[in-house]
């Protein structure tokens, strides 16, 4: 076992030979920043003061050889060999957890194929296996007849007796191909959790939501606080396609607009694939971009979901043509899970 301190927080911990450093932080009840938790994001890299560790696999896109040599590693990958002091380079206000992460099991209430690579997967849960946790927070779920985990986000609220996903079914994928074989009603899935930062910041202003593909889940689950607030504030939410097919979700989406104030939901298709779409087309981040050059919103808050190179190109030009600060651009990368 390893004591870890963090500065300049002033915290320490213990590490338990076979969990990483992000794992025993948990385990103590803090939530330091972080985003994938698969070593392919670099939101937990941080600097190693003292001390070794041994990594497990990871992308360098996060973390690169030269990085790596420096000192640099990931709180999410490294596991310490030796006692550890680690300067933390981001830092909430808050680091303690807000809901604790812990274990449960669900049973599949439905598994619903909504595209071609899209599915709405909904456990029902016992009384006594109710989770808290914060709109925008995500789940390990356990892939069933496997001891693989893989990360989703829950497009739901809390409280309602179900958890809500909606996951994309990648070629080759652990959870793709149970998903393509059907799971039957009453299949226990177990997960852990609540895990992620991602959720609504406690202000009133305008909001701009971005998403594609399965992105959608958590953007969907604060579209549906927000409909349960008296809010009055000017929401602006565009989702990005490649063609038609690729959509979906609309009815319910328009119904929550319909609750709220001021709401536009737009879809956005990358390669319209029939003649007569009169919706919008071009890259998603481009076309939300608009609606600030436009005047539509004003100094916004921005809530965007999705593959990486999306959310990337949306920070970029939010940032460099737009003057937003990237503290006022909230953000989960869906990455896809890394082999050990």
């Amino acid at each position: 076992m390893a004591q870890v301190y963090f500065e300049p927080i002033g915290e320490e911990i213990e590490c338990e030979e076979d969990e990483t450093v992000l794992d025993a932080a948990f385990r103590h009840g803090y939530s330091l920043v972080y985003g994938c938790r698969e070593g392919q994001c670099s939101a937990c890299k941080c600097f190693l003061l003292e001390g070794e560790v041994s990594l497990k696999r990871y992308s360098t896109f996060a973390l690169s050889d030269a990085e790596e040599a420096s000192g640099y590693t990931l709180l999410c990958r490294a596991m310490p060999d030796t006692d550890l002091t680690i300067e933390l380079l981001h830092v909430q206000e808050n680091y303690r957890l807000e809901h604790a992460i812990k274990q449960g099991q669900g049973t599949v209430e439905s598994c619903e194929r909504l595209t071609h690579d899209i599915y709405r997967l909904v456990l029902a849960l016992d009384e006594s296996s109710e989770f808290p946790f914060t709109p925008g927070q995500y789940m390990d779920l356990q892939v069933p007849g496997t001891d693989l985990c893989r990360s989703f986000s829950m497009a739901c609220l809390p409280g309602n007796g179900h958890l809500e996903f909606l996951i994309r079914a990648y070629p080759q994928g652990a959870f793709a191909s149970v998903l393509g074989a059907g799971l039957d009603p009453g299949t226990p899935i177990a997960f852990t959790g609540p895990y992620g930062s991602f959720r609504l910041a406690d202000t009133d202003r305008d909001i701009l939501m971005v998403a594609g593909g399965s992105g959608m889940a958590p953007v969907l689950a604060l579209l549906r606080e927000l409909a349960g607030q008296p809010s009055t504030r000017k929401i602006r939410f565009f989702y990005g396609a490649r063609t038609g097919a690729d959509l979906f979700n609309r009815e319910p989406i328009e119904e929550l607009g319909s609750r709220l104030a001021d709401f536009e939901y737009h879809e956005v298709l990358s390669e319209p694939d029939v003649s007569g779409w009169t919706g919008l087309t071009g890259y998603v981040h481009e076309v939300a971009a608009r609606a600030l050059a436009d005047g539509q919103l004003s100094e916004p808050e921005v809530y965007t979901c999705g593959p990486p190179p999306m959310v990337d190109a949306l920070v970029d030009v939010l940032t460099s043509a737009h003057g937003l600060e990237e503290q006022d651009i909230h953000y989960d990368k869906f990455t896809t899970a890394v082999s050990e």
